[in-house]
């Protein structure tokens, strides 16, 4: 494959993953220039740069997967605290009717006399 060829390949990937026209060609020039085995420093500097903003985009993925677990959690307590409650008010309720029952009874026991 000839050097042309080889830089218009890698221009091409670059495009279809996202990378602008103009950094693409840049990038590619560069990896192209590579003399006597040292790599050119805008190639170092764009790769440099590539790995940054991969690594703040992986950061802020797992920020949203952690954000989205920690409102599951935050879900499922909030579920067992309003099961919880529910069960306090019938139980509340219970109590309150058991007495309405007794307080009745005495009143007509009391009334009879």
């Amino acid at each position: 494959m000839t050097k042309a060829k080889e830089g218009k390949n890698l221009v091409q990937t670059l495009r279809a993953s996202g990378l602008r026209k103009r950094v693409a060609r840049t990038v590619a020039d560069a990896s192209g220039e590579a003399r006597n085995g040292r790599t050119p420093s805008v190639l170092k500097k764009t790769v440099a740069t590539l790995k940054f903003a991969a690594a703040e985009l992986e950061s802020r993925v797992d920020g949203v997967l952690a954000a989205i677990e920690r409102r599951a959690r935050a879900s499922s307590r909030r579920s067992a605290a309003a099961k919880k409650a529910a069960n306090t008010r019938k139980r509340l309720a219970a109590a309150r009717s058991a007495s309405a029952r007794k307080g009745a009874k005495t009143r007509a026991r009391n009334k009879k006399t």
